[in-house]
């Protein structure tokens, strides 16, 4: 725990907790400008070794509506996902924001609305340079669509949808709703149990799941079940990343008691409803960390050089651990940026060696102040030794 503390005090001895308190706040914080031009899945610093923060975060965008996903574009440009309003508003150079498209189907509701966002390269993309796929609600269930991004970085525009996956459970939480393009080239979305325990054990449910797809929805000839179902046994996941050696990593809120990462594997069981956090059950996988829900509750995830960050709503903090050996021995965990922010919904790797997070203050269980929601910007830089 001394070190825990250490690196947090380090990461914010220098006031920009008092800047940015989530009461009376009389100043914007520091800004940056950011750079629109993104390697592939991300910089990483010049560092072999695991990473943490440097400095103090600085504000890249401000004014955003209950921001759920960040998507960072190879090539140029970033475009960020708005829950309530289901607009996809476009990162501009200078930080400004301009409205990119919207998701007309979206039906925000609870947690529900527009949620995650995946970016896949393809130029046949109906005229575009590739496909944006968002995760959204619907009136009557959960879907995936995609549609063809348009435009050059600064002025893009998303064309028309086409579908992808339809009926996934919903309800006014518990629905879910990261997508990520996995090292073998397949989409995975997390999928909440939509508030129904049941469907998580359930493999005729698609709700309390890992789900593995080709790029158009269909069933890869590997899934271990002939289904679009990779993993179970889960409660509402909101995070998933992948490590250097492939491996999936997910983030999962739990109930009453510990939130999860867990080491995902195909066709692995991780227990909810029968257990929650690392119970020691031969039965289903133990999650390699867990934690309290009031320090967590998490959402979105992203590694950097094995090193992995997990931005969190209710623990309004960031924690890091170093996933480099896998499920064997993981780092201690490391917080950051306590109460600094408010809620974190997402992070990403960001350019030239950076880390990326935005808050979420403005979901309806925050304490906004103005100018929130932000996206911020923080340094990377080698990390210190931690015991396992």
């Amino acid at each position: 725990m001394g070190s825990t503390v250490r690196r947090n005090r380090a990461a914010t001895a220098l006031g920009l907790a008092a800047v940015l308190a989530l009461s009376a706040c009389t100043s914007a914080p520091p800004a940056a400008t950011p750079q629109t031009t993104t390697p592939g899945t991300g910089a990483s610093p010049a560092v072999a070794g695991p990473v943490q923060p440097a400095g103090d975060p600085v504000v890249i965008a401000s004014e955003l509506d209950a921001p759920w996903s960040i998507l960072r574009l190879p090539g140029a440009g970033t475009l960020i996902s708005e829950r309530d309003t289901t607009l996809v508003r476009e990162l501009l150079a200078d930080g400004s924001l301009r409205e990119a498209g919207a998701v007309p189907a979206a039906r925000p509701g609870g947690e529900g609305g527009l949620l995650g966002l995946a970016y896949l390269a393809d130029t046949a993309a109906s005229g575009g340079s590739g496909w944006v796929y968002a995760y959204f609600t619907t009136e009557s269930d959960n879907r995936i669509e995609r549609m063809p991004l348009l435009g050059a970085a600064g002025s893009h525009a998303l064309g028309d949808p086409e579908p992808v996956l339809a009926g996934l459970p919903r309800a006014g939480n518990h629905d879910g709703g990261r997508l990520g393009f996995g090292p073998d080239g397949f989409l995975y979305a997390t999928a909440g149990d939509a508030g129904n325990t049941s469907n998580a054990q359930d493999l005729d449910s698609l709700g309390g799941k890992i789900l593995r797809m080709t790029p158009t929805g269909g069933v890869p000839s590997d899934n271990p079940f002939g289904t679009l179902v990779y993993s179970f046994g889960h409660r509402n996941p909101q995070g998933i990343a992948w490590d250097s050696q492939g491996r999936l990593w997910a983030s999962e809120f739990g109930q009453n008691t510990w939130d999860e990462l867990n080491l995902i594997e195909a066709g692995g069981n991780y227990g909810w409803p029968e257990v929650e956090g690392q119970e020691g059950n031969a039965d289903y996988i133990d999650p390699v960390q867990q934690w309290s829900t009031d320090v967590a509750s998490p959402s979105g995830i992203a590694i950097v050089n094995d090193t992995l960050f997990m931005a969190n709503l209710r623990g309004a903090r960031l924690w890091s651990v170093d996933v480099s050996e896998g499920a064997s021995s993981t780092g201690a965990p490391t917080e950051w940026f306590v109460n600094d922010f408010g809620r974190l919904r997402d992070v990403v790797s960001g350019p030239g060696g950076t880390l990326w997070f935005v808050s979420n203050n403005t979901d309806g269980r925050g304490s906004p102040v103005a100018g929130d929601d932000r996206l911020y910007q923080v340094d990377l830089q080698e990390g210190e030794a931690t015991d396992g």
